[in-house]
């Protein structure tokens, strides 16, 4: 394993931790809207492609993010079905289904050849589906948990590295094809619910992340963008103005949303 792949895994952990606890955090104090605004940001996968950008070059972005398509399509896949089990069931069965309707559809678009217009018609089929479905996970509030122990924050910061390290390392150790989709894996999402359900209850921890499938738009953006932008611009800037987009985005929704509420509330 080369200093690369531990630099990226340092940062993917330590900004995952830093994304999974500040918005479980949000969350308990503000409601679940505001939380999933923060995990949906690429905090998490901005750094991932700074690294590979400085290792592969823009060409090898660009080819990136046009892989991160469909991938993306295949997270808000795991998020609906998340959503739904954690109605009924307990966090790993409810993280488990999710994730092995997750690695079925990855095995499937990982074997298919992809363009910008066949992976944005799959992003385009996958949302007309899932944000009429998130709609109806994402309206629960998030009860009033009980008071914080010293140890909370540092212990959720623990298990959310514990977690990007071990998917990672394990994806690396197991063979280049296990790599790659251990690379994609919505760790941040897992790390959500294993922080959140237990303390929560599952249908408070399946809105927060039922929120979080409009702003995924904001991602699926930010990756047409660097797509076509990396070489064209540069890298560099092609993942600054991809950031933008999706920060933008979700900065949009959190707007509507204000505005939606003066309007009902007649101010």
């Amino acid at each position: 394993m080369d200093f690369s792949f531990w630099a990226l895994l340092v940062m993917k952990m330590l900004t995952s931790a830093a994304i999974v606890v500040g918005a479980s955090l949000v969350v308990e104090r503000s409601g679940p809207f505001l939380g999933a605004m923060i995990v949906t940001l690429p905090i998490s996968a901005g750094p991932a492609y700074a690294f590979l950008a400085v290792d592969h070059g823009s060409a090898f972005i660009a080819a990136s993010a046009l892989i991160g398509l469909p991938v993306s399509a295949a997270t808000v896949v795991y998020m609906i079905v998340y959503a739904a089990a954690a109605q009924r069931f307990g966090v790993l069965a409810s993280v488990g289904s999710a994730l092995g309707v997750w690695a079925i559809a990855i095995a499937i678009i990982l074997r298919g050849q992809w363009s910008l217009g066949s992976a944005l018609a799959l992003n385009i089929a996958v949302y007309a589906l899932a944000i009429p479905l998130a709609r109806k996970f994402s309206t629960a509030a998030v009860p009033i948990a009980s008071k914080k122990r010293v140890w909370d924050v540092p212990f959720r910061a623990a298990l959310v590295m514990t977690v990007v390290g071990v998917t990672l390392v394990a994806g690396r150790t197991l063979g280049s094809s296990i790599a790659a989709a251990a690379a994609l894996a919505p760790v941040v999402l897992i790390s959500v619910a294993l922080i959140l359900q237990p303390r929560v209850g599952g249908v408070a921890a399946a809105s927060v992340v039922a929120n979080g499938v409009p702003g995924m738009l904001g991602f699926v953006g930010a990756l047409s963008l660097l797509h076509l932008c990396a070489v064209r611009l540069g890298a560099a800037v092609a993942l600054i103005l991809a950031l933008a987009v999706s920060i933008g985005w979700n900065a949009s929704l959190i707007a509507l949303r204000r505005w939606r509420l003066r309007e009902r509330a007649g101010i």
